[in-house]
C-alpha cells in the first residue's frame, strides 16, 4: 500500500485502531482438522505472497500484512506513533468446529502477541475470539487479559446470530468487568451474492450494511443498558447506520410493536456512547459522524487506516485534516486522545517521536 505523508497533521501523534495483520507462517489447518475452509499463506519467490482458501487465491498480500519490520518502517514514513493490530476477518473461522476455531483464534492471539513484543512502545494486538463457543470465548477473552491484551476484534455476526443475541450476553459482563474494548469489524457478507456480485458491492455496500446491521443490534437489542460500561468501536465510521439513524429512531416510533421489543430506550439515547473510527474517506460524512454519534463533538471517534490494503485510507489523516471546523486540538483529540481513553493506555507507554 502506498504509504503518504500528508501536511500539517505529519507533526500529531496518532494511534491507527483500525490496522490489520496475519501471521507469517499460517499452520494448514485444513490438514489439521481434516476439513476445508481455512486460509494459508502461499510465500511466492517474487516476494508476494497469496492467501488461499479450499485451494483457490483469496488475495495477494504484500509483506507489510505479516512482517513486523516493513510495517514499522510504512509507520514511520506515514508519521503513524502507533497501530492497534487485529487479524484479517477471513481468520475469525467462527463456522468451524469451535473446538478447532479455539485453536485458530489461539494461534492468532499468541502470534499476535509475540509481534507486538517486538515493539511494545509502537505495536498494541487487538485478539481475536472464538464467537461460536461463548465460553471459550471468555476463556481466551481470560486467558489474553493475563497476558496483556485490553482488546478484541469480533464480527459483526456469528453465523445467524447478531451481536444482541443472549448467548453472548456473559461475554459482554466478563468485557465490562475487565474493562476490554470489543472492535466489530463487518465480515461475511453472505447474503451478497448473485447479481450483488458485481461493481466489488460486498466490500462498497455490503460492509457498511453490515456494521449498521450489528450497531441496531446492539442499540435495539438491549446491551448498551444492560451492559452500560462495554465500549464497543464499530470499523469505517459506522459503516451506513450515520446516515439511516434517523431512518432507526423514527422506525422506533412508530412501530414499537417491531422495533422497541427488547429495549424501550431510544436508540437516539443511546448511540452516543458507540465508538467508531475515522474511515469515511469524506470530510462530510466524518462531519455526519460527528454531529450524529458523538455528543461531545467528537470525542467517542478514533483514528482508523484499514492498514495495510487499498480500501483504507491511504493518507493517513487527511479526511480530519480536510474538515475546516476542526481546530488542531480537535484534531489531536481524535488523532491521539480518544484512542488513549478507549484503550486505557498510559501516554507514557508509548511511542512520542516527534517526526
Amino acid at each position: 500500500m502506498p504509504i503518504c505523508e500528508f501536511s500539517s497533521t505529519s507533526k500529531m501523534r496518532k494511534i491507527d485502531v483500525h490496522a490489520h495483520v496475519l501471521p507469517k507462517h499460517i499452520p494448514d489447518f485444513q490438514e489439521k482438522f481434516g476439513y476445508p475452509g481455512f486460509v494459508r499463506l502461499d510465500h511466492k519467490e517474487d516476494g508476494t505472497t497469496h492467501m488461499m482458501k479450499d485451494g483457490k487465491l483469496f488475495r495477494v498480500v504484500e509483506p507489510n500484512c505479516f512482517d513486523t519490520e516493513t510495517r514499522i518502517a510504512d509507520m514511520d514514513k506515514a508519521n503513524v506513533n502507533v497501530q492497534c493490530l487485529s487479524t484479517v476477518p477471513v481468520m475469525f473461522s467462527y463456522w468451524a468446529k469451535p473446538e478447532d476455531t479455539e485453536i485458530v483464534a489461539r494461534f492468532v492471539n499468541d502470534d499476535l502477541l509475540a509481534e507486538c513484543q517486538k515493539h511494545p512502545d509502537r505495536l498494541i494486538p487487538l485478539g481475536t475470539l472464538p464467537m461460536n463457543d461463548v465460553q471459550r470465548a471468555i476463556q481466551e477473552v481470560r486467558r489474553c487479559y493475563s497476558l496483556g491484551m485490553r482488546g478484541f476484534e469480533i464480527g459483526s455476526h456469528v453465523g445467524e446470530r447478531s451481536l444482541d443475541h443472549k448467548d453472548f450476553w456473559p461475554l459482554y459482563k466478563v468485557c465490562e468487568e475487565l474493562s476490554v474494548v470489543l472492535f466489530v469489524h463487518p465480515w461475511d457478507m453472505h447474503m451478497w451474492d448473485g447479481r450483488l456480485q458485481k461493481y466489488w458491492m460486498p466490500w462498497l455496500v455490503g460492509m457498511p450494511s453490515e456494521t449498521a446491521q450489528a450497531i441496531c443490534s446492539v442499540l435495539m437489542g438491549n446491551i448498551l443498558v444492560l451492559f452500560p460500561n462495554i465500549r464497543f468501536c464499530f470499523a469505517h465510521g459506522g459503516g451506513s447506520y450515520p446516515i439511516i439513524r434517523g431512518r432507526v429512531s423514527h422506525g422506533w416510533n412508530v412501530r414499537p410493536d417491531l422495533c422497541a421489543g427488547d429495549c424501550q430506550v431510544a436508540p437516539n439515547q443511546l448511540d452516543g456512547k458507540l465508538w467508531t473510527d475515522s474511515l469515511v474517506h469524506d470530510p462530510a460524512a466524518l462531519e455526519l459522524l460527528i454531529n450524529y454519534l458523538s455528543p461531545i463533538f467528537q470525542d467517542h471517534i478514533v483514528l482508523g487506516t484499514d492498514y495495510p490494503f487499498p480500501l483504507g485510507e491511504l493518507e493517513v489523516g487527511k479526511v480530519v485534516e480536510e474538515y475546516k471546523p476542526f481546530s488542531a486540538k480537535d484534531r489531536q483529540n481524535l488523532l491521539w486522545e480518544n484512542a488513549v481513553k478507549m484503550l486505557g493506555l498510559e501516554e507514557n507507554s508509548l511511542f512520542a517521536k516527534d517526526f
